[in-house]
């Protein structure tokens, strides 16, 4: 496949915005700090492929004027010393890649589409949007920017004005110890599959999760929703498929919203990374050869951990730390001491709160969603089906040694079922 750059251009706000240093939450500075990406395909109307680079001039054009309420995103990190980062909003500008390719869509290799970030350079030189960068802004924020980035693009005003001030992180409570401290295997090679459930699929494992539960009784506990239920059967199969010794130990990272969850609640728009992880464990042994509700069970205990209070001790520790780089994940640079990617670990991450659909710029609603290449053993996003049908789409990265075995179990520990449970 040949993809062919035709430019290669630095935006900048359309207009002067605020400039100095903005602190970062705890939040942002832990987990993933590199780029992450989405992809998006479209299909122009008429009036835009009659118009020479109508597209693209309509693109800039709107992200400039996106960049004034954003402008954070047209700054630079910096490092401050022992593994703290702050961002300067300089107005330096993001960079806008324009390319062509005779490429049919059924074809294309999204690696030839996502732009690489060279963290060989000091990260002041690097763009905060290339792709984008996970230590300013996480998955809900991303979706707000786009959203509104469209609605300019097609003449129509802001929605929601993004909240940029993060001392609404601001800690008030004693350290709650190490929340992350998970090892890091040695890097192997990576492939990603994209995998399907249909409605029909998902409520099988929403039986399964739930036999023996007694929801409907006690009036206390409620059902496994669809996310515990088929975020257990993914930790299931992949600990089955990466052949776990019984005494294994194996941990989920859960990735929980926290606006609502804080007290008081975040406010709208609330701009950075508002996201935190709860760690599900468990041997492998119970995980696989207890009932699918054992798993959804130990999912639903990490999430249920993350209280208001939870969180604020855990953001105090963190700022309390002289060095910060052992809870960081530099990905690109082999670097990842206590997170929560490699075998015999994993993370489920929904994107199901954003409005991740129908980004709208003025030729209808997207062809085609999902996240970019990313080769991180473990690494995983649940998305619900576009068309609202019931189903939903996994897109997994694991090593290349257990993908076949993890396709095998996903699909026929659903169908098997059926038949243990007649016996």
């Amino acid at each position: 496949m040949v993809v062919k750059i035709k430019g290669c251009y630095v935006l900048k706000p359309s207009t002067p915005t605020l400039q100095g240093s903005l602190a970062l939450s705890e939040s942002d500075q832990i987990d993933t700090i590199s780029h992450v990406s989405i992809i998006n395909f479209y299909r122009p109307d008429q009036n835009f492929v009659s118009q020479p680079d109508a597209i693209v001039n309509t693109l800039k054009d709107s992200l400039c004027r996106a960049l004034v309420p954003f402008h954070p995103l047209a700054g630079r990190l910096r490092w401050i010393g022992g593994g703290h980062l702050e961002l300067d909003c300089n107005g330096m500008g993001v960079q806008f890649i324009e390319a062509e390719s005779d490429s049919k869509l059924d074809d294309l290799e999204y690696d030839y589409l996502i732009p690489t970030v060279d963290y060989t350079l000091p990260i002041h030189e690097l763009p905060i949007l290339l792709t984008i960068s996970h230590a300013v802004v996480d998955g809900q924020s991303t979706f707000h920017f786009i959203s509104e980035w469209a609605r300019l693009a097609k003449g129509e005003p802001i929605g929601v004005m993004p909240f940029l001030d993060r001392k609404a992180f601001q800690a008030r409570t004693l350290p709650a110890g190490n929340t992350l401290g998970l090892d890091h295997s040695e890097k192997k090679k990576t492939t990603v599959a994209m995998l399907k459930l249909t409605k029909q699929q998902i409520e099988k494992l929403k039986r399964m999760a739930n036999e023996g539960n007694d929801y409907k009784n006690s009036g206390t506990k409620p059902a496994y929703t669809r996310y515990k239920t088929v975020a257990g059967h993914i930790w299931r199969c992949a600990s089955k498929a990466r052949v776990h010794r019984n005494e294994q130990p194996t941990a989920m990272g859960v990735c929980v919203d926290l606006r609502s969850r804080m007290q008081p609640p975040l406010p709208q728009g609330y701009f950075g990374n508002a996201t935190f992880y709860g760690v599900a464990r468990s041997l492998a042994g119970d995980l696989v050869s207890k009932p699918l509700g054992y798993a959804s069970s130990r999912i639903t205990e990490a999430i249920e951990k993350v209280s208001n209070y939870y969180v604020l001790s855990a953001i105090d520790h963190f700022r309390n730390q002289p060095n910060l780089t052992r809870f960081q994940a530099l990905h690109a640079l082999g670097i990842a001491e206590g997170d929560l990617y490699g075998n015999p670990n994993l993370e489920v991450v929904t994107w199901s709160t954003p409005p991740m659909y129908g980004l709208d710029f003025g030729w209808e609603k997207e062809m085609y969603m999902g996240s970019g290449t990313y080769d991180f053993d473990g690494e995983s996003f649940l998305l619900p089906s576009p068309e609202g049908d019931g189903s939903m789409v996994l897109t997994l990265c694991l090593q290349v040694a257990h993908m076949d075995a993890f396709k095998k179990h996903f699909y026929e520990d659903i169908i098997l079922h059926k038949l243990y449970s007649k016996l």
